[in-house]
């Protein structure tokens, strides 16, 4: 490794480091934003960002004020846009006794940056922030636009966040070419994975309605749990679709069955069922909506019990496959961590949902994911800097051609 390599690492890591646990303070438990936008609105300022602050949401609930802050932010007016996607909300700590060190005082102990949002994902932030600083520094008069869309409402609902921004950018047609959503994606090595694309996610909440009676008197009652079980085995024994080479095949997991009226003695009049599929692009939503409906329909055609089903659509699957911002990833990937990425589309969802359906190029790279919504979150604070500059390096790449 070259000396001016090692210096650049260091300097990218100390300044990761130093605005990762300026956030990293800021008690930011979601919805509540706790100004860390406008400590980014403050780096990104100086150096040609134009910005504005958008809420949504109602502005008052039980006396506080429960609107949701984004920031938009963007360098230049010409495409392509490279927009750097995340969130400053963090999930609540637990109980803080549990803890090695306070969850809202960012420590530096053992090779780790230990705090909440060490990983889920204030170094993340941190990381686009710093490699856009020196990127401008080094390209002033770069191509295209630099963006940083930023939500304090991802590990919450998700309704008055990214969403509502790409809605507001939609209808003026101010577009994203290219989006990193930088979520913690990394599994055993910094870079090792870079997710391009997700699974979508829809749930329901099934009810199944009977009559309520005493258990010495089943032909009196109408016991709503019997009537359920076959359409449930039917369930777990579908199989929805193959999946493809991207994804796997469409799960449906059932994660709460609830009913009774707490005696052992009285059949009860409804049991409620909650449950999720994770969908490939081989299936749609309307495809598994029509296939449950056949299953139950198929059970209770000959039942006195009845259903009904709320359903709610969380995102739906989106893949970028190999093209210039995948090529950008793998390349700054390489260069600075010595090796090859693989392309992931497992785990949950992410904000990346809400873009892809313009028309962006999405993919989610961040540091390793071992911790996230743990007690005693970290991250390895050689990662932090490392990060920055890979981030740095991808900007070189879409923005220099």
């Amino acid at each position: 490794m070259s000396s001016n390599h090692t210096t650049g690492q260091s300097n990218h890591q100390q300044q990761t480091l130093e605005l990762s646990i300026e956030l990293m303070r800021r008690d930011s438990v979601t919805p509540l934003d706790k100004g860390c936008q406008e400590v980014l609105v403050e780096r990104l300022s100086p150096i040609g960002f134009e910005h504005e602050f958008m809420y949504f949401g109602d502005k008052q609930v039980s006396g506080q004020n429960a609107q949701v802050k984004n920031l938009w932010a963007r360098r230049g007016n010409q495409d392509p846009v490279v927009c750097f996607a995340g969130h400053t909300d963090v999930v609540p700590t637990g109980n803080v006794d549990n803890w090695k060190i306070p969850p809202f005082e960012p420590t530096v102990k053992e090779g780790y940056l230990w705090g909440r949002g060490a990983a889920d994902m204030k170094t993340g932030i941190a990381a686009f922030t710093i490699a856009a600083e020196n990127f401008v520094k080094n390209h002033p008069n770069h191509n295209g636009s630099i963006a940083m869309l930023i939500t304090s409402d991802e590990e919450g609902p998700s309704i008055n966040g990214t969403v509502k921004v790409v809605e507001a950018l939609e209808a003026r047609d101010e577009k994203i070419t290219y989006c990193l959503v930088g979520e913690p994606s990394s599994t055993d090595t910094l870079g090792d994975i870079i997710k391009n694309g997700r699974r979508g996610s829809l749930g329901g909440i099934l009810t199944v309605t009977g009559k309520q009676g005493h258990v010495a008197y089943p032909h009196l009652a109408v016991n709503p749990i019997h009537a359920l079980l076959p359409a449930l085995a039917e369930f777990t024994n579908t199989e929805w679709d193959s999946g493809n080479d991207f994804f796997p095949a469409t799960s449906m997991q059932i994660s709460n069955i609830n009913g009774g009226t707490g005696a052992n003695n009285v059949i009860p009049e409804t049991v409620e069922v909650v449950f999720n599929f994770r969908f490939s692009t081989e299936t749609t939503e309307e495809e598994l909506r029509a296939k449950t409906h056949e299953i139950l329909d198929k059970h209770f055609a000959d039942s006195e019990a009845t259903y009904e089903i709320e359903w709610k659509l969380s995102g739906h699957p989106f893949l970028t496959a190999e093209g210039k911002l995948v090529d950008a990833c793998k390349i700054a990937v390489k260069e600075v961590m010595g090796i090859d990425t693989t392309l992931s589309t497992s785990g949950g969802t992410s904000d990346g949902r809400f873009i892809a359906p313009t028309g962006a190029q999405v993919v989610e790279l961040g540091v390793r994911n071992a911790t996230i919504h743990q007690v005693d979150e970290r991250v390895e604070i050689d990662d932090i800097g490392k990060l920055a500059q890979i981030y740095e390096r991808m900007l070189e790449e879409l923005l220099l051609g």
